[in-house]
């Protein structure tokens, strides 16, 4: 690989986002397009909660919505279903005319001191039992969030595994002469812009606790780390030192980060401490190859993934976090890149090259066998969802960039656009603490 080729390739996947037409404004909202479901999907029937419509029906369309992007469950026509969330009030033959296996029921009541009473259950038709209920005493603005742990409440009872409807994304947008470090919720909702500036903005990366988002600004033409706090924006600079630094990559504990720097020559990967009022104390190098060493991940197990082109040609490695020889990890086909591992630490996604055609795989490290998720062509990006069932990537369609989300399994797919947008970067946020 030639030093220009090198040097393209590590601007693609480290240090560049700026071909991108973008976001006019953060308020603009992500909305859903459902282009693909399960092979099987559990129905759920949501009827309209009981409570002054100004705050019951939003709260019960927030839980629906959120059923029926999860592809693994089917919302059923719940019009007519009693609004009420008495057990005794069920219709169960209603419910199981209509083909729902469960269905929820709930109320938005108003408390004392402004608060509101938000009470669900979750019942089995076929039983006529209830599964699970809940009673939430929350603040006007918290009904929202409310909704979504309801969602994540019937989610994780009917299928098993946590739900993701609570946690929140992020995302980089530019309108003209302005780039945004954009967080949503996991719907889209609620978007707000946590920095804004007029060059370039890559690569944000959560903290494992959700408080911080470390990524690479452009300010002063010099790609650089920085690490700023999500609720009161405070933000600062990772480290000081020459030459371009990229790509964060936050350890399990969140106390380090790992990243790419130039400042030594060449591109490789550097560990600097990530402790609030000790940012980039300990500062040392891991990798030591005469390659590009870059995208690095910190997967759960303590071990770093990263993507190095030392082997001829873009494939992943992992290392040891106190350093060592590298061990390759992607073997099936010419291009593997920008490895991200999922939260048990079984599998990983990354973006393989075929042809002209980027697309994202899937490896599972077990048994090596490799599936292709997506058919690009260009998907970009991709960050797993906290309990590993969805990986949010960045794409493109109708000519703009998109971010889109697939299930580890390649069967549920979605679109999350903006009207008139064009965005990227995304990086799926914990589990809130």
């Amino acid at each position: 690989m030639t030093v220009s080729l090198r040097w393209s390739w590590l601007k693609r996947f480290a240090c560049t986002s700026a071909v991108l037409a973008w976001l006019p404004s953060a308020q603009a909202q992500l909305t859903i397009d459902i282009v693909g479901v399960g092979a099987q999907q559990i129905p759920v029937a949501v009827a309209s909660f009981a409570g002054p419509d100004s705050n019951a029906l939003p709260v019960s369309q927030v839980i629906e919505a959120d059923l029926a992007r999860s592809g693994l469950l089917k919302t059923v026509n719940g019009n007519g279903l009693p609004r009420s969330g008495e057990l005794s009030a069920v219709p169960f033959a209603d419910l199981k005319a209509r083909g729902a296996d469960a269905a929820v029921f709930g109320s938005v009541q108003p408390a004392t001191n402004g608060q509101f009473q938000v009470s669900f259950r979750l019942v089995d038709v076929a039983r006529a039992t209830q599964l699970t209920g809940f009673v939430f005493t929350v603040n006007a603005r918290d009904l929202r969030a409310t909704a979504h742990r309801i969602a994540d409440l019937v989610y994780e009872q009917l299928i098993g595994e946590k739900g993701v409807f609570s946690t929140r994304l992020a995302y980089v947008a530019k309108s003209p002469g302005r780039f945004q470090l954009i967080v949503a919720d996991s719907d889209g909702q609620n978007a707000i812009a946590i920095f804004n500036s007029t060059e370039p903005i890559i690569s944000p990366a959560w903290s494992p606790d959700g408080s911080r988002i470390a990524y690479v600004s452009f300010e002063g033409r010099k790609p650089s780390v920085y690490v700023q706090s999500v609720t009161t924006g405070e933000r600062a600079l990772l480290v000081r030192a020459s030459g371009n630094q990229s790509a964060p990559a936050w350890s399990p504990d969140g106390s380090r980060i790992v990243f790419a720097s130039s400042h030594a020559g060449g591109t490789q990967l550097f560990i600097a401490g990530a402790v609030p009022g000790a940012l980039g104390a300990g500062l040392r190098r891991l990798t030591q190859s005469g390659a590009i060493d870059t995208a690095p991940n910190w997967a759960t197990d303590g071990r770093i993934y990263f993507m190095s082109d030392r082997g001829g040609s873009p494939q992943i490695y992992r290392v040891s976090p106190d350093g060592g020889g590298a061990e390759r990890v992607s073997f099936e086909g010419s291009y593997n890149a920008n490895p991200r591992v999922a939260a048990d630490g079984k599998s990983m996604v990354f973006v393989r090259r075929e042809g002209s055609r980027e697309m994202l795989a899937v490896q599972d490290f077990a048994s090596r066998q490799v599936q292709v998720l997506t058919q690009g062509p260009v998907d970009e990006s991709p960050s797993f969802a906290p309990n590993g069932k969805l990986v949010a990537y960045a794409s493109i369609y109708n000519g703009r960039g998109v971010l889109a989300t697939v299930s580890a399994d390649g069967r549920v797919k979605q679109r999350l656009g903006a009207s008139n947008a064009d965005i990227r970067e995304p990086a799926w946020g914990p589990y809130p603490r």
